[in-house]
């Protein structure tokens, strides 16, 4: 009986070593505690929670990635629009001369061709969505960039340019300002939702949550300015300024040159507009470029919690394998020992026991 008692706590012991074996093997090859979330029960409520708040964070990040992705190739369209006022303001602009009146033809034609690359651009898409159409991102802010040079405003500023002379430069100038600030139906060449005072002309910019109640804005509109105001000889917003001095350009015929005067005086107009629109396109994409600035930082923010949670998740699920080798020696060393503990009472007699 003795002997029997003894041989069956021997097996139940080493029953638990085998059962311990096989848990510490497991583990090792999973790199996991346990494979069902109940067998850390204990500890599931605080799991639960952390894999909750790693997806947050991980929600945060990937609409700020697609945030930053949209900023970024909309600051490239910023610097190719910005060289294109650059260029007609401190090269073409600057150049009239009433003098050179032949040279108006070609100077028109480089315009128009710029006008329509300036419709292109401001209906650049990212990721399948328009840059530049506000909220209504599936639809064209420019519905026909190539129909620009003989839409409505050029036409509008076409007839004002005719016009010119007679001491009228500062009148034409004032008609052209005031074709493009025309956002009526059949005359704007913008998208009936951004050209609507209640939709696109009211809506705020596109912005992405970086927090719990925190938005960043970084979404532009085709049709007004989002971060800067537009000074100087402006029309109220960059895109109307850069458009307004193309159209005047293409406007220019040798006629107009016979009145040095008011080419000039026009001309200067021209030039100064464009150059507001370059100034407002340079302010825009150094707002802009603020923003990714933010955006940078609450993406790294967000990756630093969750590096900080997941190493607390995994302090909880996963094993320290260098631990468990270990343990898991010690557990094979006392099984052997306990099997030949076995094996020796198998083979003794009750009188070998007792002595």
């Amino acid at each position: 009986m003795i002997l029997g008692d003894l041989a069956s706590r021997l097996d139940q012991d080493s029953a638990l070593l085998r059962l311990r074996l096989q848990t510490l093997t497991r583990q090792i090859s999973t790199g996991q505690r346990a494979e069902a979330p109940g067998d850390i029960a204990p500890e599931l409520p605080r799991t639960i929670g952390l894999r909750t708040e790693i997806a947050r964070r991980d929600s945060f990040g990937g609409a700020i990635a697609q945030a930053q992705s949209r900023a970024a190739a909309t600051q490239t369209v910023l610097s190719r629009l910005t060289a294109i006022g650059r260029e007609f303001a401190e090269t073409v602009a600057l150049k009239l001369d009433p003098d050179d009146a032949d040279r108006l033809p070609s100077v028109a034609q480089q315009a128009r061709q710029a006008l329509v690359e300036v419709g292109q651009l401001l209906n650049t898409r990212n990721a399948g969505e328009y840059l530049f159409g506000g909220s209504d991102f599936l639809n064209p802010p420019i519905a026909d960039p190539e129909a620009l040079p003989g839409g409505a405003w050029a036409t509008q500023i076409a007839t004002a340019v005719a016009s010119l002379g007679g001491g009228n430069a500062t009148t034409v100038a004032a008609m052209t300002s005031a074709a493009v600030q025309d956002d009526t139906p059949g005359a704007t060449p913008f998208s009936a939702f951004l050209s609507d005072p209640a939709t696109g002309l009211a809506e705020p910019r596109r912005s992405v949550p970086s927090e719990d109640g925190v938005l960043i804005g970084f979404g532009l509109f085709a049709n007004r300015n989002a971060a800067v105001a537009s000074v100087g000889e402006t029309a109220g917003g960059w895109a109307r300024d850069l458009m307004r001095g193309l159209m005047s350009l293409a406007a220019l015929t040798p006629a107009q040159a016979a009145d040095r005067t008011d080419f000039q005086a026009f001309a200067v107009t021209i030039r100064d507009g464009l150059r507001s629109a370059t100034a407002a396109l340079g302010a825009e994409a150094g707002a802009l470029g603020q923003t990714e600035a933010r955006l940078t930082a609450a993406a790294a923010r967000h990756r630093e919690i969750s590096v900080a949670l997941e190493t607390q998740l995994a302090g909880i699920q996963e094993v320290d394998l260098a631990e468990a080798m270990s343990r898991l020696q010690q557990t094979q060393t006392q099984l052997q020992a306990s099997y030949a503990a076995i094996a020796r009472i198998g083979s003794l007699s009750l009188s070998q026991f007792l002595r």
